[in-house]
């Protein structure tokens, strides 16, 4: 197999796991069964993959890739701190709709079973979510003079648990309810509580 070849067979067999993730939902994946999924041998799937954790680690990298990239813009983009947040929950959101079977490896249930550094690597990207939330929120009183109503850090924690709940929904109702269901309204209720302005200097 040519050099060109192996990263288009790793992406399929992400794809694949992806896929079987979205419609065996429930059931533990082998990679027997991967395996078939991509029309291959089981030896053929560890030449490109030394285990089943490294395959999952690649398919949280991309997850991390692409939300991370484009909260970057999303930092460039929009000056006030409530859009920020609001449009970063909104991504991360969408993205699991669009993604339902890597909303369950957000949702962390299919890692149950699997090597416990993948639930640490799950746990990291909502920690480090929560961190970037955290920031825009400190930010606010400096740049807006908006100063939260509760700590910056409760604050934080509280919209990260909103978003984690609702991919929770999701996966749990096999993809029937969906994360972005009602999110506009319930948006409009956190946000309009999320700040008080900032004591002026007399």
């Amino acid at each position: 197999m040519s050099d060109e070849q192996k990263p288009r067979r790793r992406e399929q067999i992400l794809q694949a796991l992806a896929i079987m993730l979205e419609e065996d939902s429930g059931k533990r994946i082998t990679t027997a069964a991967l395996a078939r999924q991509v029309g291959v041998s089981e030896a053929a799937l560890y030449r490109h993959f030394p285990s089943k954790a490294r395959m999952f680690e690649s398919l949280i990298d991309f997850i991390e890739e692409s939300i991370f990239a484009r909260i970057t813009r999303i930092l460039e983009d929009i000056p006030d701190a409530t859009s920020r947040c609001g449009t970063i929950l909104t991504l991360l959101l969408g993205f699991a709709e669009k993604n339902p079977g890597l909303a369950r490896v957000l949702g962390g249930d299919v890692l149950t079973g699997e090597t416990a550094r993948l639930r640490q690597r799950v746990h990291q990207l909502f920690e480090r979510l929560e961190t970037q939330l955290k920031q825009v929120l400190r930010e606010a009183e400096l740049r807006e003079g908006l100063r939260t109503s509760i700590s910056p850090s409760a604050a934080a924690n509280l919209l990260i648990a909103q978003a984690e709940g609702r991919i929770s929904q999701y996966v749990r109702s096999d993809f029937k309810r969906l994360p972005t269901e009602h999110w506009e309204d319930q948006w409009g209720l956190l946000s309009s509580q999320l700040f008080r302005e900032a004591a002026q200097p007399a």
